[in-house]
């Protein structure tokens, strides 16, 4: 068996979330305590108890969907199961920077101080309403970068999220995003529609947020990871800090490279992956990507202790390093 720790990106944060590992574990609770200590606001006040529309807001929900991730990962820790039970890390979007704390190559606090900035940069990017996003659902990847090219009628359309066999996001500026929207429709897309999101992410758009990043990355301390993370914009693992912190660039106006990059990690020999913090939204992907791959959400403290007894098995099978 080789496995991956995989990260959920934003979508998947909830009023909530997080909460039951940080009262079963004082480790996960530490995670929330200093991600609001750096940040200097009650994070986990909102995370558990404020407003989805705040929470939801790009500068918050990237550093919260990390912190959930972490303190799964530390609540696992606590259960005797070290990063270094999976062959490789992986994270979709942001969570590509839960993945690279997890693995030890940014500390908790740059992760969260990263995080906002890239939530802010990427916000402040465009205004409002100018950008948009869309999944189209039931096309694949090459159709949907047809439609996109087609739709761009000199504005910028890309797809931006290759997520699975059926499912790619467009991205770009609002009326060449709903035309891809009615050309989907007309190419027999199963679904089309545009997305709850307030900013178009991954595509060129994005390049004042880049830049804001590469700013922001020259400033912190990467590592190489304990684990290689299998990078976003690559679609294969990396290892070398200076490739990783170029490459985190990158990605903010880069493809999200989520179904080749679960490919890849099945050539590799992966078949048991675990979605560590919130939701199963990558769960539900690497299924249609790889029908044969197994797959277990790691976001309670039930999750932890059943994700932590199955690591141990398969270790014991001496399949796995934990």
């Amino acid at each position: 068996m080789a496995v991956a720790f995989v990260f959920p990106g934003q979508g998947a944060q909830t009023i909530g979330m997080g909460k039951a590992l940080a009262e079963a574990y004082p480790a996960a609770r530490a995670v929330f305590d200093e991600v609001d200590e750096v940040l200097g606001q009650s994070l986990s006040g909102l995370i558990w108890e404020g407003d989805i529309k705040e929470l939801t807001l790009t500068e918050n929900a990237q550093p919260a969907l990390m912190a959930t991730s972490i303190a799964a990962l530390r609540a696992l820790q606590a259960e005797g199961i070290e990063v270094t039970a999976a062959d490789y890390v992986a994270g979709h979007s942001l969570g590509e920077y839960s993945a690279l704390c997890a693995a030890g190559a940014i500390s908790l606090a740059d992760t969260a101080r990263l995080l906002r900035i890239r939530g802010r940069a990427m916000q402040e990017a465009v205004p409002v309403g100018v950008g948009a996003m869309a999944a189209i659902l039931g096309l694949d990847f090459d159709a949907v970068s047809e439609i996109a090219d087609a739709a761009a009628e000199g504005q910028v359309c890309q797809a931006a999220n290759d997520n699975d066999p059926g499912q790619v996001v467009v991205s770009g500026h609002r009326e060449a995003v709903e035309r891809a929207v009615a050309l989907a429709r007309e190419k027999g897309a199963r679904r089309a529609m545009l997305l709850p999101v307030s900013a178009p992410f991954h595509c060129a758009l994005m390049e004042p947020a880049a830049s804001v990043m590469a700013g922001a990355l020259d400033e912190v301390t990467i590592t190489r990871p304990l684990v290689p993370l299998v990078a976003n914009v690559v679609a294969s693992a990396v290892e070398d800090p200076a490739l990783i912190r170029s490459l985190l660039v990158d990605q903010v106006t880069g493809r999200v490279r989520w179904r080749e990059s679960v490919l890849w990690m099945g050539e590799q020999g992966v078949d048991s992956y675990y979605e560590i913090g919130a939701g199963k939204a990558l769960s539900g992907m690497i299924r249609r990507i790889d029908r044969a791959a197994s797959t277990r959400a790691v976001g309670s403290p039930d999750d932890v202790v059943a994700a932590a007894a199955e690591l141990a098995a398969a270790d014991g099978n001496g399949e796995g390093d934990v």
